[in-house]
């Protein structure tokens, strides 16, 4: 298998929770998408040629739980915190159990490595990243895989760290210059004065002043604008973002082949730059 060393910037893949759950019903895994966006990831892997990080969101299965225990928001919130944030990293650790297995059934090496304990937060934010754990898996031909979790915080004793900051830290550090949030809708969807949706396809100027707001779906790590501003961040350093949608059939697998396809794309800003400016919501 090809090591690290022979191709340096290896692609960072987030599958949101939107595409991999129903977000709207608790615990709901869609394992017909997800077995076939782990297909995809083989064919784009290509038996290590291509490296990549995979990470996930929480979906259904850690939203819910996040909420309402106010593991997103300073404390005092409900009593016991910690019970919360333990429950919740319970039901987190389900899903990664069934990506981990997606993958391993399409060929793809994927080896856990969760955000808890080696990462904290500090008032919510990321405080301390370290990314050798995944550059030791990929120097060893494997797939690095990881979540959005509960955390350590030095401030508020637990809070989530999402997976899209997770991205734009590993974008920076490892170096990735290619970035792909996978969800359940084309793209950036913008309102205009006539109050009808349409694609943004680049990312130009800032979060756009009108986003068309999801479904009521409890997010607890920023919803769309989390992952447009995780999106600028990584243009601001030197990377491409995309968001895509990943309920239409290859539209992964040829992205991770470098395709820009049908989506909305941050590019970046300052090519072959090397630090990114972590302002990606936490």
């Amino acid at each position: 298998m090809t090591a690290l060393s022979s191709s340096p910037h290896p692609v960072v893949i987030k599958l949101g929770g939107s595409i991999i759950t129903r977000k709207s019903e608790p615990y709901r895994l869609r394992p017909k998408v997800l077995d076939r966006l782990g297909r995809e990831v083989a064919l784009g892997w290509e038996q290590g040629k291509r490296p990549i990080v995979l990470l996930h969101g929480a979906g259904s299965f850690g939203h819910p739980r996040a909420k309402a225990w106010g593991l997103s928001r300073p404390p005092p919130g409900r009593a016991n915190r910690e019970r919360g944030a333990a429950l919740t990293a319970y039901d987190v650790r389900r899903l990664h159990l069934h990506v981990l297995r997606s993958l391993l059934d399409a060929g793809v090496p994927a080896r856990s490595v969760p955000p808890f304990p080696f990462l904290e937060n500090e008032e919510g934010k990321l405080r301390s990243f370290e990314v050798r754990p995944f550059r030791e898996i990929l120097a060893a031909g494997g797939v690095p895989v990881s979540f959005g979790d509960v955390v350590r915080d030095t401030a508020w004793g637990s809070s989530i760290l999402s997976g899209d900051t997770l991205a734009v830290h590993l974008a920076n550090d490892l170096p990735s210059r290619r970035v792909l949030f996978v969800s359940d809708v084309p793209g950036v969807l913008v309102k205009g004065s006539d109050g009808r949706s349409t694609l943004l396809r680049e990312l130009e100027g800032g979060v756009p002043p009108s986003l068309v707001p999801a479904p009521d779906r409890p997010d607890v790590t920023g919803g769309i604008r989390g992952k447009v501003e995780a999106m600028l961040a990584i243009a601001e350093g030197g990377g491409r973002a995309g968001l895509i949608s990943g309920l239409s059939h290859g539209t992964l697998s040829r992205a991770i082949r470098g395709e820009d396809v049908h989506g909305t794309w941050a590019a970046p800003l300052h090519p072959g730059g090397s630090g990114i400016a972590h302002r990606a919501s936490g």
